[in-house]
Parts: C-alpha cells; structure tokens; sequence
C-alpha cells in the first residue's frame, strides 16, 4: 500500500518520533524505497564572506548530523532509503520531493524547530497537509 515513503526531518523531538513511525510502516508494509529529506531556509546572500560560508558549513554539518540520527533511529528496514538535504521553503520542498518522487506516503512531526509555530500544527506541517499530492501522517 505505501510502498515510497517520505520522511522530513529536522531534528526535533516530534521528527524523531515520525521517524520512528516511518520505519515501522516501512516494515509492515514492505516498503520499496524511503526517501529522508532535511530540507532548510536559504541562508541569507547578504551575509556575505566569510560568514556566509561559515553558515553554509554549520548548515551542511548540521544535516548531515540529522540524517545520522535518523538512519539510526530507523534501523533496519526491508527497503532502500534515500537521504536529500535541501535548501528552501521546507514545506515547498517536501511537497515538491513528494511529487517528483510519486511518493506514496509523507511521514512529518507535527511540530519542528522553526522560528516561528502555528496555533495546532507547524506552520510547514499546515502547508504539507494542505497541498501534499498523497496521504500525510502527522505524528506528535
């Protein structure tokens, strides 16, 4: 039934019990691929040099320090997973991921480390209910 799986995370609490609930529907269901996205805001150009390349470097260390944890915390899974670090709109990239990939599946928390938090759910959670192209599991 949900056999291409996405997973956003961002290394908060609530992504790492989606993530964990990813794996576990990746095993029941023998999923054929899960695709782990970390996608973040664009790093301002005004920064400038060096800063700029400084934030580009804590961002990338940063993410690949998430998709560790996570591929940990899935464990072992009956299918191929996919790591893509992405910069932009989160919620425009997961849908956008979410589409190219025909994913059948968004796994997200419902709340992540943005500045700034919805009333009920994250503000990227609403946008991916919102406009996700298959079903979406919030998980809190």
């Amino acid at each position: 039934m949900f056999e291409k799986l996405l997973l956003a995370v961002d290394g908060s609490e609530h992504a790492l019990h989606a993530t964990r609930k990813a794996a576990e529907i990746a095993r029941r269901m023998g999923s054929r691929e899960l695709c782990l996205v970390i996608a973040y805001e664009m790093i301002p150009p005004y920064l400038g040099e060096p800063n700029l390349q400084f934030a580009i470097n804590n961002r990338k260390n940063y993410a690949e320090e998430i998709c560790a944890s996570a591929i940990k915390e899935i464990g072992d899974v009956p299918c191929e997973i996919h790591a893509e670090v992405v910069e932009g709109d989160p919620a425009e990239v997961i849908i956008g991921l979410a589409n190219s990939r025909k994913s059948d599946l968004i796994v997200m928390g419902s709340r992540g480390l943005g500045r700034l938090a919805g009333l009920v759910l994250g503000s990227a959670s609403q946008k991916v209910v919102s406009h996700a192209p298959c079903p979406v599991l919030i998980v809190r």
